[in-house]
């Protein structure tokens, strides 16, 4: 039997355009953040292989992609530190040393990541790293400390008075109020080591670049389909009333 097309309703044309506008708005949202962080992982992985940047001469602000590989001079503060909590590496739950440091000339503390070490829940407290005392000159990455996730009941900090103190997240105006001292807006993550007994592989947490490009691939089938559909429920039977 022969079909024919039946005029849409202006409801339908209506319905139609805005998911196809969601729809591939979405898909070009998520593959334009798949090339986002296509460029920061290659920005990350080219400060670790590239020249030393001296602290002292960096701009007051980075761009949010930029990691330099950075040497920076001064001592660490004996006594503090923090326990960074939680943290899984290749499916192994550890915790992350983060000591304080004052970089020479530089009123801020600067947060120092000297690595991952495993510590199980309910175990015994892995050691905390030694560190040398006077002058030193440090290598690593300057990076954002990474962010948290949900964070349920509070400031931890300001209860415990022992150090190195516990948190599962690094909030940086959290811990100015606790030393009592600014802090730098970044942290170093220190090259690698392999006497320290800490791991330091570093990569950004963040989604990778193929999800992205999946979720994109996902928004624009759905946008395929919505046409596919509303072609279908107007090109019907010529016998067959319009819906």
């Amino acid at each position: 039997m022969n079909r024919r097309w039946h005029r849409p309703t202006l409801f339908a044309w209506f319905l139609l355009l805005a998911g196809l506008a969601a729809f591939l708005g979405l898909s070009r949202w998520q593959w334009l953040r798949g090339q986002e962080k296509e460029r920061l992982l290659a920005s990350y992985a080219a400060a670790q292989s590239g020249g030393l940047r001296q602290y002292a001469a960096l701009p007051a602000q980075l761009d949010s992609e930029e990691y330099p590989h950075i040497a920076v001079q001064g001592e660490y503060r004996a006594g503090r530190g923090y326990w960074l909590d939680q943290q899984v590496r290749q499916g192994q739950v550890g915790r992350h040393a983060i000591a304080l440091f004052a970089p020479r000339g530089d009123s801020k503390l600067m947060l120092v990541d000297q690595g991952w070490i495993a510590a199980m829940p309910g175990q015994p407290a892995p050691v905390w790293p030694a560190l040398p005392a006077g002058e030193v000159e440090l290598h690593g990455i300057y990076a954002p400390p990474p962010g948290g996730g949900l964070r349920i009941g509070g400031d931890a900090l300001p209860r415990q008075n022992g150090w190195p103190k516990l948190t599962l997240f690094l909030d940086l105006p959290a811990i100015t109020a606790d030393l009592g001292s600014a802090v730098a807006p970044r942290l170093l993550r220190l090259d690698a080591d392999p006497a320290s007994g800490y791991a330091r592989e570093w990569t950004p947490a963040v989604m990778p670049p193929e999800k992205h490009r999946g979720y994109a691939l996902q928004w624009f089938s759905f946008a395929v389909a919505a046409l596919v559909i509303f072609i279908v429920l107007h090109w019907r039977k010529s016998d067959k009333g319009i819906i």
